[in-house]
């Protein structure tokens, strides 16, 4: 059989890529293969599940249209679903002079993009949170909490109801285009085949220039993992916030700060941080993988972003290492939480694309070939933008192949 669409990435932009694609052509066959034995195995169920307002976002980029997009697509998902969310809102808080200049010229881009945001001080902070400490806050009523993992799942199973085909515990380890069709290998427990289809979609997110690189695509980027660390508060601590709690980030950074963030199962994490990842996918306390080390190192924009962040890096890793240090990123807010409140969690892997010229990618990137197109950065926040992402992906597929 040749599929008319075969979609790569089982995370939340793929399971929602295949969902709207079979929508759209429900008389054409398509496939989303997915590496893991469950769906939004990595970055997707990794995360804080934050469904973001689009605070920091530059007015006109995709990540500003589809964040604003995507609060409400997610919600009305979620409703249509009968999955839990809770849009708690959340507080941006300065704890100083400089972070109340920046503070303030966030609230500025909010008002740009038509985010619902109020502008508090010390006092109004202090009403709303008593255990948070700043001179103001902007409050975003529009954030709110989900479970993407079950959001993922959820778009999986309507993509196999309209009569997509799903396809878990596969990888792809090759492919061969030619001008009618693209060949796939692939490895399923085990055994190998080959799958063919006559346009592939790649949502492969810690894999993405690999990916792309299987069909010889030139591109001048390379996924640098960087590894985001949580704790977890004790469940005495369950009601210390009754908002997610956010510092003012640093512009010059892709990362936001280490956060108080309430979860759907009543739970508050910790985090995350930024330190360099040494493997891709990994999850543990020590990784490395010989094979992401090599890429790296022969990738001169690893290098580049190594120097110009070379302190940042170091106080990342240091505290990383060090649990107080980590602790004096969050008592900069909330003075009250001591060495033993910080309870261990599963660490998240960022896919962060970088250019060969030290830039990190900071909004959405694609790369194509005539019966391919590619994903090659869907950053922060891809989870809350899944839906009109993955609208945006089926526009460029059909804009790409016409009336084919």
């Amino acid at each position: 059989m040749i599929y008319d669409y075969l979609i790569i990435g089982g995370g939340i932009v793929g399971a929602s890529t295949a969902w709207q694609l079979k929508q759209r052509y429900p008389d054409k066959s398509v496939l989303l293969v997915e590496k893991e034995a469950a769906y939004a195995m990595h970055q997707t169920g990794h995360n804080s599940g934050v469904i973001h307002a689009g605070v920091y976002y530059a007015p006109g980029s995709l990540k500003a249209k589809f964040c604003k997009e995507g609060v409400a697509a997610t919600i009305k998902f979620c409703e249509e679903q009968n999955i839990p969310y809770d849009q708690c809102g959340k507080l941006l808080v300065a704890t100083n002079e400089l972070e109340r200049e920046r503070m303030l010229a966030l609230f500025e881009r909010c008002q740009t993009n038509g985010i619902e945001v109020e502008l508090l001080d010390q006092q109004q902070l202090n009403a709303l949170e008593p255990d948070i400490t700043g001179v103001g806050a902007i409050k975003v009523n529009t954030t709110g909490i989900v479970d993407y993992q079950k959001v993922t799942t959820a778009m999986a199973k309507c993509f196999e109801q309209l009569g997509g085909e799903t396809r878990l515990n596969t990888r792809v380890v090759g492919m061969q285009e030619t001008a009618d069709l693209i060949r796939l290998d692939v490895e399923t427990q085990g055994r190998s085949e080959q799958i063919e289809s006559r346009f592939v979609i790649t949502c492969s997110g810690l894999m993405a220039d690999r990916t792309t690189r299987m069909l010889g695509i030139k591109t001048d980027f390379q996924i640098i993992p960087f590894r985001g660390e949580y704790y977890q508060l004790g469940p005495e601590h369950n009601q210390i916030v009754k908002h997610l709690i956010y510092p003012i980030p640093d512009p010059d950074l892709p990362f936001l700060g280490v956060h108080l963030t309430r979860m759907i199962d009543g739970s508050v994490t910790v985090g995350p941080n930024a330190v360099q990842g040494w493997k891709r996918e990994g999850y543990g306390r020590i990784n490395i993988s010989l094979r992401d080390l090599l890429d790296m190192f022969r990738f001169s924009g690893f290098w580049k972003v190594l120097c110009a962040h070379f302190r940042v890096g170091l106080v990342e890793t240091r505290n990383s290492w060090w649990k107080p240090g980590y602790l004096k990123t969050v008592q900069k807010y909330c003075p009250k939480l001591k060495l033993s409140d910080l309870k261990p969690y599963p660490a998240g892997i960022r896919a962060q694309a970088v250019m060969a010229d030290g830039s990190l990618v900071h909004d959405f990137l694609f790369a194509e070939s005539p019966r391919s197109l590619h994903v090659c950065n869907a950053p922060s926040p891809a989870a809350t933008s899944s839906i009109p992402i993955g609208n945006y992906i089926c526009d460029k597929v059909a804009e790409k192949l016409g009336a084919e």
